[in-house]
């Protein structure tokens, strides 16, 4: 229970612009690297739908294909979408005074990412086990390398989740101005990529399970088809 009355030290007040300046490095940085896997994530699709038009292409969204029910994919999105929301709330609620619910919306938000990433495996077992694998098809070989990609961005994530868990246990036992500081920058940090990994996941999980009409649409729109 946070009861101790929260003091601002000399040396944090007298290095304020510090501060602001880490604070606004880290954004910077990590807008850089969301726009770095942007680009990454574009130029797979880009290339996924060029090689949808070779003959040997067989969709997995074709109704003999494992796509065609995505179930799973639809549970382990929603598990995506909680983390993001808890994140954003945990955002919210660590300016509060007592800190509200930021601990348990933490807790929530990394234990939604690990379901994300073991239904994800489970996935990936149903279309091995199935004969499905990434050397059988050129469309399974682009699943598997794009959702194992966001998966590792997952895990990367996981481990900034981590560290900001580890700050806000921190503040609460020691409460300081710099400790909270930089608790509610690692948490603000932690919810703008989990938007940012929902929405690579979405785009990815549509085009992934949408028909070869679809690919052929998008091809000729691009300039890529006949």
């Amino acid at each position: 229970m946070l009861t101790q009355a929260r003091t601002t030290s000399l040396p944090f007040a007298a290095s304020s612009g510090y501060f602001d300046q880490r604070s606004a490095s880290a954004k910077t940085g990590l807008r850089f690297l969301m726009a770095a896997m942007s680009s990454m994530f574009f130029l797979f699709l880009l290339s996924y739908i060029l090689r949808s038009q070779v003959p040997d292409w067989e969709a997995l969204s074709e109704p003999w294909q494992p796509l065609a029910q995505t179930g799973q994919l639809w549970f382990n999105s929603a598990l995506l979408v909680v983390a993001s929301i808890s994140l954003e709330l945990a955002r919210r609620s660590i300016r509060q005074p007592d800190h509200g619910h930021s601990r348990g919306l933490l807790l929530l938000a990394g234990l939604s990412s690990f379901g994300f990433l073991v239904g994800q495996v489970a996935f990936w077992n149903f279309l091995t086990s199935r004969g499905f694998f990434a050397d059988s098809n050129p469309a399974n070989a682009f699943f598997f390398l794009l959702t194992g990609l966001h998966a590792l961005h997952v895990v990367g994530g996981l481990v900034a989740w981590i560290a900001a868990t580890v700050r806000l246990s921190r503040e609460r036992r020691q409460p300081t101005e710099e400790g909270l500081a930089l608790t509610k920058l690692s948490i603000e940090l932690c919810a703008t990529y989990w938007h940012f990994l929902l929405v690579v996941w979405m785009l990815l999980f549509a085009l992934l399970s949408s028909s070869p009409g679809t690919y052929a649409a998008i091809a000729k729109f691009c300039g890529l088809g006949d």
